[in-house]
Order: structure tokens, then sequence, then C-alpha cells
């Protein structure tokens, strides 16, 4: 009975400071989510006070930025995966070979990225359209945002490294200050404040860069005073071909997984355009907007839970890992729904906002109601694949699954419901929101079976520079 008791408090105390790290992981995660989403949101209704071309020239144009982000994500994942696991293994020698693999990647994409926008921007917006203005505007705004892609490449990397060592509110208050000054500078550069010009989208480009470079400084400036967790050119040259494996094992598949969703995810908006008309496409521009809101609490859960469970695998905490891991899934379930009622308060607000058609309106209510519970489809779904999996080191199961979840049934149903069986706009889009709960099977059964709870990490890494 007496070790019963023992057992129960040590289970207690150990579930406090569980959802104590997730809380002190989380806060600062979320506030970093919702201000990337202000940024977004802020951009879009500056540039309404311009015209719709600034507004059409920025959206293509920023597709790059969107691919940018997608890679920098998948890279980061492997800095993630490896680095929290390495921290709780207190080999911090591991972490910066593995911050500078990943620096090496980021970069040479950035470049070839920035390069493109500097010199070629006009081939770059001939991709997404003939339209000469539109080509003319976007090409103003490449070639002055393509210092924050390099920028950007030095950071993400830096931040990510920062986050798997549980320095989340370093992370959180570089971001927050490059995307406050993102903000306000837009303001400036988009209606010519303080004596500015007024360049429209152009503008904004220009804000970005200026946020991205002082963000760069900054990040400079804490690696200087950071005891371990530095940001150091000479980390490009640092190698170890186990690391160097194992960092492509655990990047590629996440990487193709992050590319592979974010691809059929805009599909959707493909099969809206093509197929449901102006009023459709009106309404989800508003619902994505919304829907982004409204999973920041759960997704920041999920970042939060993976950076926990990594150190704690990394430690060969097994079963406090397989705890921790059933408490970030409570706590889904509840931010989820917690998501949830966030879009259904905003709903008459953006209904009263939205100036659509009354169609668009009528779409627009029905499909924030769909979102209401769609939202709790992508929490579980995000949290396990993205969190709790890669944690354990396990990135393949997802990028298998959520390639064949989106490319195999709903993209083609998409497709077929809107362009061959012309069902009715509102049910195409029900369909489309079915993806996520028709994983839920492979992905819980996945969670149960623990094949995703493993150590990943060596000993001995650097044992034959030891003996050379």
């Amino acid at each position: 009975m007496n070790d019963m008791d023992t057992n129960g408090e040590r289970l207690d105390t150990s579930r406090k400071h569980h959802y104590k790290t997730i809380a002190r992981l989380t806060i600062p995660i979320a506030l970093q989510n919702l201000l990337s989403a202000a940024v977004t949101s802020a951009d879009v209704v500056m540039l309404n006070f311009v015209g719709q071309a600034h507004i059409s020239a920025v959206s293509l144009a920023g597709q790059y930025a969107s691919v940018l982000f997608m890679v920098f994500y998948g890279l980061g994942t492997g800095v993630t995966m490896l680095a929290t696991q390495y921290y709780g293994k207190g080999d911090m020698r591991a972490i910066s070979v593995v911050e500078g693999i990943a620096l090496r990647f980021s970069l040479l994409v950035a470049a070839v990225f920035a390069l493109s926008a500097a010199f070629v921007p006009r081939g770059m917006m001939r991709l997404f359209t003939p339209d000469p203005e539109l080509i003319a505007i976007g090409a103003q705004y490449l070639r002055r945002v393509s210092v924050a892609y390099l920028c950007w490449g030095f950071v993400e990397i830096y931040l990510a490294t920062l986050r798997s060592v549980g320095r989340v509110g370093i992370a959180t208050a570089l971001n927050t200050a490059a995307f406050t000054l993102n903000i306000c500078l837009n303001a400036v550069f988009v209606f010519g404040l303080f004596g500015a010009p007024k360049l429209g989208a152009p503008g904004v480009a220009l804000a970005t860069s200026i946020s991205r470079v002082i963000e760069l400084i900054l990040a400079v400036i804490v690696s200087a005073r950071s005891p371990d967790v530095k940001l150091k050119l000479s980390y490009l040259a640092l190698n170890n071909k186990l690391l160097f494996r194992d960092f492509l094992k655990m990047a590629i598949p996440a990487l193709a997984n992050d590319v592979s969703w974010g691809l059929a995810y805009s599909m959707y908006s493909v099969i809206i355009g093509q197929f449901l008309g102006t009023d459709m496409v009106a309404a989800n521009s508003f619902v994505l907007q919304v829907h982004s809101f409204g999973t920041v609490l759960c997704f920041s859960v999920a970042s939060a839970g993976g950076i926990l469970l990594g150190q704690l695998i990394g430690e060969s905490r097994m079963e406090d890992a397989d705890q921790a891991a059933r408490e970030i899934m409570r706590l889904t379930v509840i931010t989820g729904a917690i998501g949830g009622l966030i879009i259904l308060g905003a709903t008459p607000f953006v209904l009263r906002f939205a100036d659509i058609t009354p169609l668009g309106k009528h779409y627009l209510k029905v499909m924030l109601l769909i979102n209401v519970y769609y939202v709790m489809g992508a929490a579980v779904n995000t949290t396990l694949i993205a969190g709790v999996f890669r944690a354990g080191g396990d990135s393949r199961f997802g990028m298998i699954c959520d390639t064949i979840d989106m490319w195999a049934y709903a993209v083609p149903l998409g497709f077929f419901a809107a362009g061959v069986l012309k069902l009715p706009a509102l049910w195409v889009y029900f369909l489309l929101c079915t993806d996520e709960f028709v994983k839920w099977p492979w992905v819980i059964s996945h969670y149960k079976s623990k094949k995703w709870l493993k150590n990943i990490t060596r000993d001995n890494l650097f044992a034959d520079e030891a003996q050379a």
C-alpha cells in the first residue's frame, strides 16, 4: 500500500511538472504564432487601401515565401528532432554540429531564392500570371524582399536550435521584435508616414527586409551572450558523418511531408477557384484567416509537447515520455475545443465585417461552422504527427500518411465532386474537410503502438576525432 501511495505521488508530481513545462513553452510559442498571423492579416488590410492589384501581386509573390517557409520548417524540424534528444542527453557539441548541417542547407536554398528575386523577379512572377501590371508590381516586391530571404535562412535555424533546448522565450522575443517592427514599417511605407514615400506593395517588401535584418542582428547579439547555443559562420564547417546521416534521415521525410501537405492543401484553393465560383473564393479567404487564429493554441501545444518529449526521450526516461504524450493528447483535445469555440465566437463578427455578396456570406457562415469541429481533426493529427511522432525521431510515418491522405483521397475527391459530379459548393467544401478525420484510425493506431518512442541519440560520436 505504501509503494502504491509512493508511485501515485510520483505520478502526480511528474504530471504537474509536465503540465508546468508545457505551459511555459506553449505561451511564448502561441504569442509568436499569433503575431505571425497578425503580420499576414496586416499586409492584406493595409494593401486594401492601395488597390486590388497590389493585394493580388503580393499574394502571388508571397507564394515563394510560403515555399521557403516549408523548407525552413522542415530543416528546423530535423534540428529539433535531434537537438531536443541530445539536449536531454547533455551533448551540446552534437547540437552545434546539427545546427551547422542545417545552416548549410538553409543558406543554400535561401541564396537561390534571394539571387533569383534580386536578378530575375519578372521571370518569377510570370510563373504565376501573364498580367503585365501584376508582374511589374510583384517584381518590385520580390527585388526588395530578396534580402529578407537570406536573413531568414540564418535566423530560422538558430531559432529552431534555441527552441530545442527549451529557450522558447528568447526565440519568441526575437520573432516578436521582428513582427512588431514589420507591422509598423508596413504602415510607414504603405501610407507614406513620417515623410516616407508611399510605396504600396514594394513598401511591404522593404518593411519585411528591414525587420529581418534587425532580427538577424538581434540574433547575433543573443548568440554572443549565450553560454552555449551560438550562431556562428564557423558552424558551417562542422561535420560528423553519423549526425549528417541522421539529420538527412529525420529532416528529408519531415520536409517532404510538409511540402507535400502544403502543395496538396493549396489544391483546395484551386478546386474552389476553378469550380465553385467567386463567392466561394471570397468566403474562403476569410475562413483561412479565422481558421489560422483558431488553431494557434492547439498547434502551439503540439510544438511545446514535442520539445518536452524529445528531452525526456534523450534522457532515456521512456515511461515519463509515454505519460507526457498522454497528457499532451488531453491538452490537445481541450485546446482543439477552445479553438472551435474561438471560431464560433468570431463568426458573427466576421459576417458583419466581410464586405461580400449575400451568397458569399451564406457560404462563409456555413464554412465557419464546419471549421468549428474541423479544427479538432487538425489539432489531433498535428500534435501526433508533427509533435509526438517527430519527438521520437519518426518523421517517415507522417510523410506516408499525409501524402496518401491528401493526394490519394482528399484532392482527387475534391476534383471529382466539383468537376465531375458538380455537387453544390458547400457539399464540396464539406467533403474536403473530411481529410483530417479519414486518417485518424491510422494515426491513433500508430500512437498506441508506441513504435515512435525511440531514443535516436548516439554515444561516442566524436571518438574518432579524440583518437586522432
